[in-house]
């Protein structure tokens, strides 16, 4: 008797947690608000309704939102196509732009005058006009039993049926996107915009302040922002680049506030995140941060203290790294917080609870579902346990390629000569031709000892953390002449490969295509990067896709036996795969670990307490330092304080970069650009207690495009509100 209630209590206590715990989670699809989270965001205290956000009769929120290159959100801010996104969204374009004599990454830009707005070819923006859901007619042919290859071609035959007969204007364009791990599809009517020309940006000591050493990290004083315009031509339609183009008009832009947001305000996110796993069973996180991240970490760990012993010791070896070291390092910060917060939440454990929670009401469940969905769960944490070393293998083997450069530009060698076999011996010169003109950009920042240092810890990491029967036996063998010591094997590679410098690979690439063919297994980098891969190939490659087809099906079902199971107890939403999503959550701080606490605003106070003259890193702009002398702030400030950034629990990833943080009332109030550390875990285990999404302050924004750079016109643009 006492065990009969004591289960179902156990089962609502768990699914009350959950609704309390994720009252912030998610990535919504604005359509879908009306009927899942409009009561909730308006309890939560937004004061518009969700056909605000979200409406294809009227302009709506959604209207001022655009998918900005592809990779990045930006946000229209004016009746004239204005848009506001990222300084490191828009940071490719503005290098593209500098020069010696016009340095705007050092010094910013700022167009004074519409002529003076610059052009940015291949750069372009994409509105979503309209989404619709398709997932009866995309799925109509699949039938059980169906392999997953078969399941797919089923698919893509109903899905180009379907673009083809959507309703949609000449100019407009169509792409359908999978939800639920394929158990939905929904097709986007879309409108993409080619003369994007860049407006203006601070310069990178204020667009780029605490660079690598403040990445992932609160707290956070970055102006993270640059402005852009989108053009049309003159009928209003997308058209190439021309200067008889004219600024967008859009169908609604964003209002934006000079209010500022204080502790527990409502905020509201949108904008295209990129990719979220938040549905993976419990051995699945297990996989994540008790394997791959530790394998990933610790070949980065290596990679970068040597790097910076080499880049603090040698002027033109720091030039020639900086980049690579803060790509690298940008990674291997994110996954070691990623790490940190799973075990400091017990995300492991609450995955377990869930799981729990899951079985005990599906053996309550009706019949059908009992029989559809038995041992799903468990058959899908069996096979993350199975394709745990291989999977592990995979990520030792990736990152040993992506951070030995030797090995990049053996991969490169081996893919040229792939192509030369593809397409017949008559194009090797014209091929070749390419090839070496390909690798110069690579060599011009390469330094041949730098990666032999790199290698010896890389090639010893690898050799102790991938077993012997993955790796293959020509690798065992090459170890094995080289006395299983990685000091030995790289000295050996380093000193006679034709990689090592440009004028040894012309040297080598310049004989005939046979005999270079035939020399690839005598030159010892070749060699020992071809023996690597044919071992990764024939031992880890075709295991883990075959694992992975079985793991893609199980999954899908397990998503499709949550949805099912949990109907009426538990809100479902999609995980992130770039399309437009709405995310809301409250202004707060946080308390990382023991005794720390954090608010959740900062000051330019802050900015001048971490200024350091002639850091790359945190320098700051004389006329900056004399505005905050003065507190020349205008109406800007608050209270004799210059606003930054603040944070919330808006529920991010990569591809909101950009996003606008709004209020109650659709209004700007920040721009989103990155997460807290511990925080980034987010993508496969969101929790309210350490998540938090960080954005600049509007108000900071405009400080700095008024005060700062005295361009007036584009303040004047915008419509603000109190």
């Amino acid at each position: 008797m006492l065990q009969r209630i004591v289960k179902p209590l156990m089962i609502a206590v768990l699914l009350l947690f959950a609704q309390l715990t994720y009252a912030t989670e998610g990535m919504w699809l604005p359509q879908l608000l009306s009927g899942l989270n409009e009561k909730e965001m308006k309890g939560m205290g937004m004061k518009i309704t969700a056909s605000d956000i979200y409406n294809i009769n009227k302009g709506s929120l959604k209207d001022a939102i655009v998918s900005f290159g592809g990779f990045c959100t930006a946000e229209v801010i004016s009746s004239q196509g204005l848009i506001l996104t990222n300084h490191h969204c828009g940071y490719e374009s503005i290098q593209k732009h500098s020069s010696l004599q016009n340095n705007f990454l050092e010094k910013g830009f700022w167009a004074k005058t519409a002529t003076e707005e610059l052009p940015n070819p291949g750069l372009f923006v994409t509105f979503i006009v309209r989404i619709d859901d398709v997932t009866k007619a995309a799925l109509q042919d699949v039938k059980p039993g169906m392999s997953e290859r078969e399941r797919q071609s089923a698919i893509d035959k109903r899905l180009h049926e379907i673009r083809q007969n959507a309703r949609r204007e000449s100019w407009q364009e169509t792409m359908i996107k999978p939800f639920y791990e394929g158990n939905q599809y929904f097709l986007f009517v879309t409108e993409t915009f080619n003369d994007v020309r860049l407006v203006g940006t601070p310069p990178s000591a204020i667009g780029k302040f605490g660079s690598d050493t403040d990445n992932w990290v609160w707290p956070r004083h970055t102006g993270d922002f640059s402005m852009f315009r989108i053009y049309a031509g003159k009928d209003g339609r997308p058209a190439p680049y021309s200067l008889d183009n004219v600024p967008l008009s859009p169908k609604y832009f964003l209002p934006v506030s000079l209010k500022g947001v204080k502790q527990n305000d409502f905020t509201m996110v949108l904008g295209f995140p990129g990719r979220t796993n938040e549905y993976l069973p419990s051995e699945a996180v297990k996989l994540t941060v008790e394997a791959l991240g530790p394998a990933k970490v610790g070949m980065r760990d290596a990679a970068l203290e040597v790097l910076d012993g080499y880049m603090r010791k040698d002027e033109q070896i720091k030039i020639q790294y900086a980049a690579k070291y803060a790509n690298t390092a940008n990674a291997w910060k994110k996954w070691k917080g990623e790490m940190l917060g799973v075990k400091q939440t017990h995300g492991i454990d609450k995955k377990e609870q869930y799981e729990a929670t899951y079985r005990e009401l599906l053996n309550t469940a009706n019949p059908e579902l009992k029989v559809q969905y038995s041992g799903v769960l468990d058959s899908l944490n069996e096979m993350y346990r199975r394709i745990r070393p291989y999977a592990q293998t995979r990520d030792y083997y990736s990152e040993l390629v992506r951070n030995v450069e030797l090995f990049t530009a053996g991969d490169r060698l081996i893919s040229f000569l792939g192509e030369v076999r593809d397409k017949g011996e008559g194009q090797y010169e014209t091929l070749r031709q390419q090839f070496l003109e390909s690798m110069q950009p690579f060599y011009k920042n390469y330094n041949a000892q730098v990666d032999h240092d790199v290698s010896v810890r890389l090639l010893e990491i690898y050799a102790k953390g991938v077993p012997k029967q993955y790796a293959g036996a020509e690798y065992a063998q090459i170890c094995a002449e080289s006395n299983n010591d990685s000091r030995t094997l790289a000295d050996k590679v380093y000193a006679a490969s034709a990689l090592t410098s440009p004028e040894k690979l012309k040297a080598f690439v310049q004989q005939p295509y046979n005999a270079v063919v035939a020399q690839m297994w005598k030159d010892p980098g070749t060699r020992l990067i071809m023996a690597m891969r044919k071992g990764f190939v024939d031992n880890v490659s075709k295991p883990v896709n075959d694992l992975q087809n079985n793991i893609n099906n199980l999954q899908r079902t397990y998503m499709q036996a949550q949805m099912d199971v949990m109907a009426g107890k538990k809100r479902f939403y999609p995980d992130a795969n770039s399309t437009l999503r709405v995310t809301y959550g409250k202004v707060d701080g946080y308390n990382p670990r023991d005794a720390v606490h954090y608010d959740f605003y900062t000051y330019l106070d802050g900015v001048m307490e971490k200024y350091v003259p002639g850091d790359y890193e945190f320098d700051v702009p004389a006329k900056l330092i004399e505005l905050y002398k003065n507190k020349d702030y205008g109406r800007y400030g608050v209270n004799g304080k210059m606003p930054v950034c603040f944070i919330a629990s808006n529920h991010t990833t990569g591809g909101n970069s950009g996003s606008p943080a709004l209020d109650a009332n659709g209004h700007l109030i920040g721009l989103n650009f990155d997460r807290t550390w511990e925080g980034t875990m987010s993508d496969i285990n969101y929790d309210p207690s350490i998540c938090r999404n960080i954005m600049v302050d509007i108000r900071y924004v405009l400080f700095i495009v008024d005060k700062y750079a005295g361009c007036t016109r584009l303040v004047d643009e915008m419509k603000l509100v109190k």
